[in-house]
Order: C-alpha cells, then structure tokens, then sequence
C-alpha cells in the first residue's frame, strides 16, 4: 500500500506533463493549419490573377486597311490612357496627326474611340479604318517609323501596364513595344489622345 501512495503523487505531475505536451501539439497543429490557409489563399489569388490575366496588341493590317488592337489576354483590359505621337510631338486627335504627316484633312477614314474603352478577352477592335486603299497607303507609308503610341490599360484586379512605343520600332505588320506593369496609370492630360 505505501508503494501506491508513493504512485499517486506522481500522477497528477504526469497529468500535467501530458496536459503540457498536448498544449504544445495543439499550437503545432494551429500553426500549421495556419500556414496551409495563407499558402491556399495565395494559390487562389495567384490563380484569380491568370484568370483575368490581359495583354493588348497594336498592329496595323494593309489587307482590312486598318490600325487595330486586340486583347489577346484571358480577361478584359480597361484602356485608362492613350497617347499618339508625330514625330515626337502629341497628337490631340486623328485631325492634327493627319495635319502633322502633311496629308491634309481626310474623309475617307472611320476613326473608332480607344480612350477609356473595355476590350473583352479576343476582342479587336480597329481604331483607324480607311476605306480607299490610296488613302490607307498614304498614310501608312508617310507614318513609318514616325507615329509612336503609348497606351496604358488594366485588368479588372487593378494591374496596369504600360504600352510605350517611343523608343521602340516598327515591325512587319505590328506595333511593338516594351510593356510595362505601373502601379497605376496617370494621365498626361496635355498629351492624351481624343479619337
């Protein structure tokens, strides 16, 4: 009996070492549940962003006549600001970039807005058409390599980027340039572009 005595005491101490030794394990356990949800969380948003994920391209095709661009993204792209340029210089509108290549006032062209317009995943849209091909081969060929553009546009999460051909050429058929994610577009008012 005195053996039994002398057991009991220690059981309440063993008691408390497990109790310690579970405390321990549960926070284990908290804390990896914790990690496993902040690294979910990440997955999907990683996932929310390809799928809205947008790309515009600039392009010209002496086939249609016609300056286009085309959302070749997954999800739609908000164009925030537009900006055309003559040789350097801003342009306000189709008007004054006509005027500055030195073809004179035209008539025989249907401008479409791109300024502040949402372009659906595969969308195209032509922002300059012309409807005689002399008009169309005048302009383009007095336009090479003079007209740059720079196009800032975004995705339905926020995620901007800026299209900026000034530094950049030409190519066969399509406009290229470096693309760039910005924080946020910001408009030059005195530059942007009114189609």
């Amino acid at each position: 009996m005195a053996e039994a005595d002398a057991r009991e005491p220690d059981a309440p101490a063993r008691r408390r070492s497990w109790d310690g030794v579970a405390a321990v394990i549960a926070a284990l356990v908290g804390l990896l549940a914790l990690l496993v949800s902040a690294y979910t969380a990440n997955v999907q948003r990683e996932q929310v962003r390809a799928q809205v994920w947008t790309r515009l391209y600039f392009a010209r095709s002496d086939i249609d006549r016609t300056l286009m661009v085309v959302n070749k993204g997954v999800g739609p792209a908000r164009v925030e600001s537009l900006s055309l340029y003559v040789d350097g210089k801003a342009q306000p509108d189709w008007d004054h970039v006509f005027s500055a290549l030195g073809l004179g006032p035209q008539n025989g062209f249907q401008p479409s807005t791109l300024n502040g317009i949402v372009l659906a995943a595969n969308e195209r849209l032509n922002f300059l058409l012309f409807e005689r091909t002399e008009d169309w081969n005048a302009f383009r060929d007095r336009a090479q390599g003079r007209i740059k553009l720079r196009a800032c546009y975004c995705s339905v999460l926020d995620e901007c980027l800026l299209f900026d051909q000034r530094a950049q050429h030409h190519g066969h058929g399509s406009i290229s340039a470096e693309v760039t994610p910005v924080e946020r577009c910001g408009r030059i008012e005195a530059e942007e572009f009114n189609d």
